[in-house]
């Protein structure tokens, strides 16, 4: 396969990944907003913070009022990371690689592309906000469910789920990290209730609020919440799943083209670091440190995919 093409593919899912992440992210702030009032605004500022956009939003938006926020990161033309500009780069990406795609692929990325152009035309109101981001997840399942029931298991579905999981491992590492270093006011709150109900906010950010009561008999604690975004390999946004998926198919291109580059190594030594831990290592390391590590770690390998599977052309 062209890395030209290799590279459209996985940044069209990169960028369906972030744009339904970001939509997560902006209902749980607007959840927490409406909930606690006094600290709207550093609820706004942690979801900016999260998505990397603080220098260009603060160049751009004076403050942190709801309204300022969602509008920049859903429609704001200048911010290439909004909802808008990821989904026109996904179309893009699309459109690159259209004969690598199925018809259901490409229509259902089209079709969403069309119907966000049309949904974020205007700034919107509050009251529409929860079903504007509804529908936000909804379209990405329809393109995920499209990839999944039509595209043969090869090399062009491998670099769609490389996309995704890369994605999706940077941004739940970011959650975790900017909630437990950037959120609490102060050290004396950690464990606390107010600690708690941050971390109940972080479990609806990556929809695994209900899983959570599932999977693990403890209350809302935060080593417990802390355990299964990081280490549950049943939580398909936890870090260990993501870390597994990109080996997964790290290994499927290996044996697809009977080739080991450096990545491959970089994405085993990623895996390995979430392999026989326990929560309360982790702890004693320190959070931030080790989520810090891990972000460093998916960023350079990132890096090395590209280089390796030449998507600069």
């Amino acid at each position: 396969m062209l890395g030209k093409t290799a590279g459209g593919l996985y940044w069209m899912f990169r960028s369906l990944e972030r744009a339904e992440n970001t939509a997560r992210l902006i209902e749980a702030g607007f959840r927490i907003a409406l909930t606690r009032s006094t600290t709207a605004e550093a609820e706004w500022q942690s979801v900016i913070t999260t998505l990397a956009a603080q220098s260009a939003y603060e160049a751009a938006c004076d403050g942190y009022d709801s309204a300022q926020v969602v509008n920049f990161l859903l429609r704001e033309p200048t911010n290439p990371s909004s909802v808008l500009s990821i989904i026109k780069s996904a179309r893009d990406n699309a459109r690159m690689v259209r004969t690598a795609l199925t018809t259901e692929v490409w229509s259902s990325v089209n079709e969403s592309w069309m119907l966000f152009t049309d949904l974020l035309k205007d700034e919107i109101p509050q009251t529409e906000l929860p079903a504007v981001l509804a529908t936000i997840r909804q379209q990405s399942g329809i393109v995920r469910g499209a990839l999944h029931g039509t595209m043969l298991r090869n090399d062009i579905y491998d670099f769609c789920r490389l996309g995704t999981f890369v994605e999706r491992m940077d941004n739940t590492a970011r959650i975790i990290d900017v909630k437990y270093y950037s959120l609490l006011p102060a050290p004396s709150f950690v464990g606390s209730r107010l600690d708690n109900v941050q971390w109940e906010t972080i479990l609806r950010s990556v929809s695994a609020h209900r899983a959570f009561r599932w999977a693990v008999e403890e209350d809302f604690t935060a080593s417990a919440i802390a355990e299964f975004l990081i280490l549950d390999r049943r939580m398909p946004r936890s870090l260990a799943f993501c870390a597994g998926q990109i080996v997964n198919s790290l290994s499927h291109l290996a044996e697809e083209y009977g080739t080991t580059p450096a990545s491959h190594d970089l994405a085993n030594a990623l895996c390995l670091q979430l392999v026989n831990r326990d929560i309360n290592s982790i702890f004693s390391e320190g959070l931030h440190e080790f989520v810090n590590a891990l972000i460093d770690s998916t960023a350079n390998l990132a890096q090395q995919i590209e280089v390796d599977y030449r998507y600069t052309g």
